[in-house]
């Protein structure tokens, strides 16, 4: 058993979490899907723009489903393995990958895309999106909700009923209306997710490192060999997340 657990939180921290690929998951925990499609949404819009902006893309590999690029189109991202694993993806579809901070201001000028996009941002910006969107421009996205993954996040850390509210989409809605924009379409969804062993669990808190700040093996060993335990004994660990699909145009 103790072999197994050492053997599990090796294989976690061996493996490259650069990028959006949680293909790696398979076998080690399941999360439902939202039922819109965010990818298949995402290039019908793409289809249509003339010049477009992804915001945060991570790895570049949710954009990269797109079977076409408008004449302009862009990415930011700041991580580095993700500029480069997205420049190596994204470039020869004739997308240019921009390395830039995850705060303002974006580098590009007032009213350059008629669309702009992003999956799972980071921080968000309302202001600057309105600025560089055109006059009849569209914001389109699927953000992270509130309270993704706390069923996980508070067995490591403990209750945290201060940052449940974080990410509610009513008032990211409501700092959209204050930066300008008009909602067109806001849907929400609350999925499951399955955690079979913990080796998933330290590779995805590796890579989203702000579900749990300052994570290490090391640091959370405790807590993980309960876990572990516990999902020896009970099954899987049940954990949910939450998401949003935001549609926003600039007057």
């Amino acid at each position: 058993m103790d072999g197994d657990f050492e053997d599990q939180l090796a294989t976690g921290e061996a493996v490259d979490v650069s990028g959006w690929d949680f293909s790696w998951l398979d076998g080690h925990a399941t999360e439902e899907r939202p039922e819109w499609g965010y990818a298949r949404l995402l290039a019908g819009r793409l289809a249509k723009a003339s010049a477009s902006l992804d915001i945060q893309t991570g790895g570049g590999e949710v954009l990269a489903e797109a079977a076409a690029f408008p004449p302009t189109a862009v990415a930011t991202e700041s991580w580095p393995p993700n500029v480069e694993r997205a420049t190596r993806l994204l470039h020869p579809r004739g997308v240019v990958v921009v390395a830039s901070p995850d705060e303002p201001p974006l580098p590009f000028a007032d009213e350059a895309f008629d669309l702009v996009t992003s999956r799972h941002p980071a921080t968000l910006w309302w202001s600057e999106i309105a600025r560089v969107l055109r006059h009849g421009g569209t914001y389109f996205a699927q953000h992270v909700g509130p309270s993704s993954g706390f069923e996980l996040i508070e067995f490591l850390l403990g209750p945290q009923p201060d940052a449940r509210r974080a990410r509610h989409p009513d008032d990211e809605a409501a700092a959209a209306r204050d930066a300008g924009l008009k909602i067109v379409d806001l849907r929400t969804a609350r999925l499951r997710i399955e955690f079979f062993d913990v080796a998933g669990v330290v590779y995805l808190l590796r890579k989203l490192i702000w579900w749990v700040p300052g994570f290490t093996v090391e640091r959370y060993r405790d807590r993980l060999r309960d876990l572990h335990d516990l999902i020896q004994a009970d099954g899987p660990f049940v954990a949910h997340s939450t998401r949003h699909l935001i549609e926003a145009r600039r007057p």
